[in-house]
């Protein structure tokens, strides 16, 4: 029963992120007015506004103007559904109340990665406020220590940092963007160093395989910016569940290597 509890809480939450993900980067007030048709601005009826279900029944279209809504709307609140569910699966056996602040920091890095992927930006509501709310946790967080996550968070920010100015000041290009020095104090704060290196790992990986792709298919130069906290999202949400086994995997090929 908890778990279907969570799953439609998981669903109704989705909802509220796509608000989120829409208005923040407008500066637009993520309270009021109520959800409305991005085309025609009509005011969504609230049996219109059910998770998933509406946009079914409704074949993906607004009522009143017909045009047709972008399917991300509902990907969102699945995928909100499913990590609710599968935080409390992967760690009901700690505590509630980690399971509480792992939806949080999911849904965290789950909107800035779609914001970054859609405006390049990383707003600072989202990265320094959740840092704040997970440096605090830190100091009661079952699964690391406050050192471990305190110098998580401000060691890779200021390596980023470092990245940063030396972009800036030696080639005079950004080669990553402020919002991604605040987002590791984030990441950095609940992941820890094991978690967060395997983490940076896959989001360059990952970034690596995307940028090849559009250098070969559609013909960009090595200038073409990428949104990097899209990558880390990506990477900090395989890592939370399965960076411990994928560094333990890695330790064990270097070890194998240097016998």
């Amino acid at each position: 029963m908890e778990e279907i509890i969570l799953i439609v809480l998981g669903l109704a939450v989705g909802s509220f992120l796509n608000v989120v993900i829409y208005r923040l980067p407008l500066d637009l007030s993520i309270v009021k007015p109520r959800s409305q048709c991005p085309s025609c601005k009509t005011q969504i009826k609230f049996y219109d506004n059910f998770p998933v279900i509406s946009y079914i029944f409704l074949l993906g279209k607004c009522r009143n103007c017909k045009t047709h809504i972008s399917i991300m709307y509902p990907l969102v609140e699945l995928f909100t559904g499913f990590s609710f569910w599968f935080a409390y699966r992967s760690f009901h056996e700690i505590s509630m109340v980690y399971v509480g602040v792992t939806i949080i920091f999911l849904c965290l890095i789950l909107a800035l990665a779609l914001i970054d992927l859609m405006h390049q930006i990383l707003p600072f509501e989202l990265t320094i406020g959740g840092a704040i709310l997970i440096l605090i946790y830190s100091f009661v967080n079952p699964t690391l220590t406050p050192l471990n996550a305190i110098g998580s968070a401000f060691g890779s920010a200021a390596l980023f940092a470092a990245i940063y100015f030396f972009y800036i000041k030696i080639r005079k290009i950004e080669g990553l963007g402020q919002g991604d020095i605040w987002l590791m104090l984030l990441l950095g704060g609940f992941l820890g160093v094991n978690k967060l290196v395997i983490a940076v790992l896959l989001a360059s990986f990952s970034g690596l395989l995307v940028g090849l792709f559009f250098i070969i298919f559609k013909k960009k130069n090595l200038k073409f910016a990428l949104p990097f906290g899209t990558f880390l999202g990506l990477g900090s949400y395989l890592s939370l569940f399965w960076g411990e086994q994928i560094f333990k995997f890695i330790q064990s090929i270097s070890l194998s290597i240097y016998k």
